[in-house]
């Protein structure tokens, strides 16, 4: 198991927008982390209250928004205008080309939320979005599967092969996955803290897995834990 700290990422504050990088993206590059197999970017961001992203274009692409605190809203070329809260993930396909924008209105608290983009399967396909809720109950001392390739136990659908799960674990809460051949994972803790196969993480941390690992979750204090499942970039 390789552990990414998370005082290790690429940090930067740009007044409207605190956000850190796991992997390179925009100002940050590190040769040792360009992402983990068809896993891109994940970025922690923090928006200022009453900002956001101004509208800007994306292709080829597979973009997931996972809300900690706060509202975002979301506005795309596709017609979709809405809200995502906490406990809801939202799944932007890019495809040939979409523009979007994201923004904080609250005038008075910050809205965090992950970043997270996986290469397509397939490039050059119709730009697609979807958003389903979650709830903690379905989240609580489990991994819940919350986005596949084909839209599993009712999941969102990703145009990848990586499943996503979301498990919140506190006390003797515990999980176990066990990887498949060939596939590897990426473990990322959004908030709180947990021992994964014996190992303390801290919010912000991630994890490597490689091919067949098992991946063990417990002690957790206040954790909400992603887990990305992936098979091989071909």
């Amino acid at each position: 198991m390789l552990i990414r700290r998370a005082n290790e990422r690429g940090n930067f504050n740009f007044g409207w927008l605190d956000t850190s990088h796991t992997f390179s993206f925009g100002h940050y590059y590190d040769p040792k982390f360009m992402g983990y197999e068809s896993l891109r970017v994940i970025n922690d961001d923090k928006v200022r209250a009453g900002a956001g992203f101004q509208t800007h274009g994306h292709q080829d692409m597979e973009i997931v928004s996972y809300v900690l605190e706060g509202a975002l809203a979301h506005k795309d070329s596709m017609g979709n205008d809405g809200v995502i809260r906490p406990g809801e993930v939202q799944r932007m396909s890019a495809g040939t080309g979409v523009t979007h924008s994201e923004f904080n209105h609250d005038q008075e608290n910050t809205t965090r939320f992950l970043q997270i983009w996986f290469l397509p399967a397939e490039k050059g396909t119709k730009p697609g979005y979807e958003q389903k809720a979650f709830s903690d109950d379905d989240k609580r001392g489990q991994l819940k599967l919350v986005a596949s390739q084909q839209g599993r136990q009712d999941s969102i659908t990703i145009g990848q092969d990586v499943d996503i799960y979301a498990g919140l674990f506190n006390g003797e809460e515990s999980a176990t996955h066990q990887l498949k051949e060939q596939r590897k994972a990426w473990l990322h803790l959004a908030r709180g803290n947990v021992r994964v196969n014996g190992q303390e993480l801290n919010e912000g941390d991630g994890a490597a897995f490689a091919a067949g690992d098992t991946i063990e979750i417990s002690n957790g204090h206040n954790a909400e834990v992603l887990v990305f499942d992936m098979a091989p970039l071909k």
